[in-house]
This record gives structure tokens, sequence and C-alpha cells, in this order.
């Protein structure tokens, strides 16, 4: 009689159920501890949650728009497949904060499965979807972006579901009309539901005339078509509001009207580069500490996962000429980092999104080659996949809890609105509105409407004034600017005040000719800097004017006084005539100093340069144009600058 351990298949059985009981595991990782890690709600939780609310009750955004096909905020537009998703889910639950969270989890625990239903299609082995779906579980990357209410918590998913209709597709010599459908579907999909889509949709359809050899090229002309027609509202959209989808590209991309052919080809080739930077990936992640969705010094990419991606990589490139669904997938992973590498960070986690889905479908053939080997290898090598990965897992959690409760997400998360500031201000206002000021970049309201909306606080409690107008006097106030010349705070927390106005508004008005005057003095400034680097400079201003300069209440007023510069060639010509600008912050009374921080962005092309300090009140004039004495520092602009 034959020993059960003798049985491969108990073995097969035994590994399988072991591999089910870490995958729910794995999964419960994504709900415990949910609301509270991250704490708070980020700003663009609440407003998409927010807009998410008044679509499921009225059919309309916080503008009045029926039905938008992109949601207007802070000055961008929000794709709009997340919202009204979570809008049908608010119609039966209700405004929540939990459920918002638990809905991005739930979106990425279906994406782990669905990819892991690809790996084992691709394989045709059950314990390798098992693998697969596992190892998009434990990935750092793709479990950061569960955890907050934002629409790229959304696109794994819309990925992993084109995935599986293409490799559908590659199996076929014809595609019929369904396939095309359910390709130009999801595609559509992929473009609509986060930013980067209107990049990588169009790239990731083009890639489709990799199976040309494959089926008839009229099937993928029939989808491309598809596809096309699926864009007409998003083109209708652009035709409308010609600036609304790419205006926020504008700032962050560093390809601008006044760049060459050549000077956006080499930074785009170095942005590349730099987003394919395995250290970042495995070790350091984003660089950016602002960044929502992701936990400092923490790799996105589990180690075990980066180096199964990249032998199986290197065994599809070793077979020769790869199959078309696994050139589709090597040119996927490719244009991956187009989008992010179009702008001026590294290794931005949601700009990269897409990445670790094509990594962890790379791993498939690594996988099954581990499969093919004698036990004792295939043991072995398991056994330190699972080592690395429980080492590297154990860190990043321990590392994603350390960080839930640091200064820096406490304040980005905005944790004490709820708690302190919204009910500083009821208080404090009684029966009277609450105004809500907000500097232009911090669009603080959208805090104020949220909360009030689970709180149940009618909204027209709120008075959202103009970015140019001041608070009445005796009003309570909620602001983000970084100036309060006539408040008394009742309590603060960066970037929040609240306070009660003393006094009438502010009426800005031009300084008079003797006000013109200031003494500028540079405490420290680089000698020599890189084409293009940005640098900080510490400058004392002294009015040695007749008249004080008063600080503006409103980020939106005008005649704002503030300290610039200009670049000028060697000859004293005027080469840049408008750079940088430091807010005066307080009041200076004739004979008082102030410390500004000044931040310059050096010339584009190497050579001698003067750096020209002046001071300047918006809309009116630079003070050196008035008399004023400026201050000129000669600075080196050369590739080999400091570092």
């Amino acid at each position: 009689m034959m020993n059960l351990s003798d049985d491969p298949g108990f073995w097969r059985r035994k590994w399988t159920l072991i591999l089910v009981v870490v995958i729910i595991l794995a999964a419960l990782l994504y709900v415990v501890d949910l609301p509270r890690n991250p704490p708070g709600f980020y700003i663009d939780e609440s407003s998409i949650s927010y807009n998410a609310h008044l679509i499921s009750q009225t059919g309309r955004d916080e503008h009045g728009q029926a039905w938008p096909l992109y949601f207007r905020a802070f000055g961008d537009y929000k794709n709009p497949v997340y919202i009204y998703l979570l809008a049908g889910i608010f119609r039966l639950t209700g405004p929540s904060i939990l459920v918002a969270r638990i809905f991005s989890a739930m979106l990425a625990l279906v994406a782990a499965f669905l990819i892991g239903l690809l790996g084992a299609r691709i394989a045709k082995r059950r314990i390798v979807g098992l693998m697969i779906t596992l190892a998009a579980l434990l990935t750092p990357w793709l479990f950061e972006l569960s955890r907050v209410v934002v629409e790229v918590a959304l696109y794994p998913l819309a990925l992993a579901l084109f995935l599986l209709c293409v490799r559908k597709a590659s199996e076929k010599n014809e595609w019929i009309w369904t396939d095309a459908l359910a390709l130009a579907s999801t595609l559509a999909l992929l473009t609509y539901t986060y930013s980067i889509g209107r990049v990588l949709g169009p790239l990731l359809a083009f890639g489709l005339l990799i199976f040309r050899g494959r089926v008839r090229v009229s099937s993928v002309l029939r989808t491309l078509l598809l596809y096309a027609l699926s864009l007409l509202p998003l083109l209708a959209f652009h035709w409308r509001h010609p600036e609304a989808l790419g205006a926020r590209f504008r700032m962050i991309t560093y390809v601008t009207p006044h760049t060459s052919y050549a000077e956006d080809t080499w930074e785009f080739v170095k942005h590349y580069a730099g987003n394919l930077n395995p250290w970042r990936m495995i070790f350091t992640g984003d660089p950016n500490a602002y960044q929502i969705a992701s936990v400092q010094g923490a790799g996105p990419v589990l180690a075990a996962t980066f180096l199964l991606s990249l032998v199986g990589a290197l065994l599809v490139l070793r077979s020769g000429r790869p199959k078309p669904w696994w050139g589709f997938v090597l040119y996927g992973l490719a244009a991956s980092f187009v989008p992010a590498s179009l702008t001026q960070d590294y290794s931005h986690t949601l700009r990269l999104c897409a990445v670790p889905v094509f990594l962890i479908v790379l791993t498939v053939p690594a996988l099954e080659w581990i499969l093919r080997q004698t036990t004792r290898v295939r043991c072995g090598l398991l056994m330190a996949s699972a080592a690395l990965i429980l080492g590297q897992i154990g860190v990043f959690q321990w590392q994603h809890r350390a960080s839930a409760h640091s200064a820096l997400r406490l304040r980005l998360f905005d944790v004490d609105y709820p708690n302190r500031i919204l009910p500083t201000a009821i208080a404090a206002a009684g029966a009277s509105p609450i105004y809500l000021a907000d500097a232009v970049p911090i669009p603080g309201y959208i805090q104020a409407f949220w909360y009030a909306t689970l709180q149940r606080v009618p909204l027209d409690k709120f008075v959202r004034l103009t970015p140019e107008a001041g608070a009445p006097a005796h009003a309570v106030v909620i602001t983000t600017e970084n100036t309060c010349p006539r408040c008394r705070p009742l309590f603060e927390r960066e970037p929040y005040t609240v306070y009660l106005a003393e006094g009438a508004p502010r009426t800005p008005s031009p300084l008079s000719p003797g006000g013109f005057r200031a003494e500028i003095r540079a405490l420290d400034c680089p000698v020599i800097l890189r084409p293009k680097q940005v640098a900080t400079l510490h400058v004392t201003v002294r009015n040695i004017g007749d008249v004080p300069w008063l600080v503006r209440e409103r980020s939106g007023a005008p005649f704002q006084i503030n300290l610039g510069n200009h670049w000028l060639d060697g000859d004293g010509n005027t080469f840049a005539n408008d750079d940088g600008r430091a807010t005066l912050l307080r009041d200076l009374l004739p004979g008082e100093e102030l410390e500004f921080e000044l931040v310059v962005n050096a010339p584009k092309i190497a050579g001698e340069y003067i750096l020209e300090l002046d001071m300047l009140q918006e809309g009116v004039s630079w003070f050196g144009l008035r008399g004023s004495q400026t201050v000129r520092l000669p600075v080196k602009v050369s590739a080999s600058g400091p570092q």
C-alpha cells in the first residue's frame, strides 16, 4: 500500500491548501486597521468622496454640473470612473470614510485575483495562478494604492481586465466583434480611469499591432476603430474645454514652448532611465515625501518578484523571437514607464502604477521554469523566495504601521480637521456663518464640506470667500492662507488656522512713490549652478521707504509685495526678466527688516550670468524701476556645477 507522502497528488493538494491559507491571510492585511491607517482623510479623498455623494443624491457635482464626464476640482479635472462607481455604493450606504476606504481595498483585492487568474491561464496550472495571486497581494505598491480613495486605486484592476482580454484574443487566429469590443472597452476603461491612461491607453492600443502576424490586420484595425470611437466623448470634452485636461500636465512636465526637441528628448531619456532604477523599486521607493500612496524609504516591489520578473523576461527573450503574447507584455512594460517619464518627478508611485502589474505577469515564465526542476532544486528556490518575501514584507508592514502617525502623514491627511478644526469653528461661530478663506494652492474648503456632510451640519452654514475677498469683521474663519494680518487665532494646525477676524477687511492699494525703497542684502548665494538647477537664497530686506509695506490678507488679492529676481547676461542685458518670488509674510514698517527665502531657477544655457535681486509690488512696479537700489550677484552656470 502506497504511503500518502509518496503520492505527488497529496503534495500538490497540500501546497495548494497552504497557498490558499496564506492568500486569505494576505487579503486580511488589506482590511486590518483600514480607517486609521492612513489616519484622517487626504484632501483629494474628500473631493472624490464629496462629489461621489453629490452624484449619488442629485446627479450633479459640487459646481452644479449634471453627470460630468470629468470632475472639476482644485483647478484640475478628476477622472470619472472611480467617482461614479463610488457614487453607486454611496447610493446604497450613504457617505462614509470607512465605506470609501473599503471600496479601494476591494478594488485591489479583485485586481490581485484577476492577475492570478491571468497567471493560471498563461501557465495552464492552478498552482501558478495561486502563486501569482499571492505575489500581487503582497506587493507593497499595490497595497499602498489600495489604502487611499483616489482614482488610481482602480487602475491595476482595469489593467488586469485588459490583459485578460488580450490573453484570450492572443489564442485566436481571428478576432470577432466580441473580442474587438472587449479589447476596446477595457482600453477605454484604462483611458478614462486615471490621467496616465490618456498616454498609456493609446500606446497599448498601438501595441496590439504585435498580433498582426497571428491574426488578420483587419481584426486589429477593427479593435482600434472601436477604441477610437470610445475616445469621442473625451475629444468633445477637450474641444469644449481646451485647457482642462492638459493644465495639470503643463504644470508637471519639463516639456515647454521654450525647450527644443533635442532638450525634451534628452530629458525623456534621463527620466525614463531614472524610473527604471531597480534600487528605488526594491529599496527606497518614491523620493517625494508628500506622496500619499507610498511609505518613505520602502521599496514598492518585492525583491523576489523583481528577480523572478527579470528571469522571466530573460527566458522569454532567450527563446529567440518571443510569442506575440510575451512580446506584447514586454512592450506593455516598456510603455508603462512612458507617462511618468514625461514629468519632472522620478519614481512617482501613482504615475507608474501600471509597472507592478506587468512585472508580476512576467514572473510566470520563471515560476513555470522553477516548477519543472527536480524536487530538491524546486523546493530550494521556492524556500529561498519565500524567505526573501517574508523578510521584506515584514519590514514593509512594520514601516507602514510605524509611519501611520508620523508628523508628515498626520498633516497630509488633515487628521485634526474633524475633531479640532471644524468643532472649534462651529463652537465659536454659534448661529453665525463660518467663512472659508483658502490659499489658491490649498483648497481646504472641501474638507469643511465633506466633514459637514458626514456630521450632518447644514452646508449653508459655510460661506466660501473668493481668493481676493476678506472676511467681515468679527467673523469666524477657517483659512489655509499663510498670512493672517488681522486675526485672533482660535486653533492652528498646519496648513489650517481657525481665527476671529478683527477689524474690517484690508483694501490693498499701490504704494506711494516714497514707498518703493528697499535695502537688499544676500546672506548666501551660489557661485556656480548647473543648467536649470533650482537653488534657495536667504536674503534680508529692509524697508527704507516712508510708508509701511502691508501684507495682503488673501493670496488672490492685488498689490502683493514680493522679493523677486531677474537673470542678466555677462554684459548686463536681460536674459530672463522674471523668475522667482518670495512673499512678504508680515507688515514691514519703515526701518524694519525681514529675512526671505527666494527660490531661483538657473538658466538652461551654460554661461556667465548676473543674478539681480529686487523688490516689486505685483501689478504696479519693480522697485528698481522707481529708483531703488537692486543687488547684482555673479553666477556661473556650468554642466560641472554642484550635484
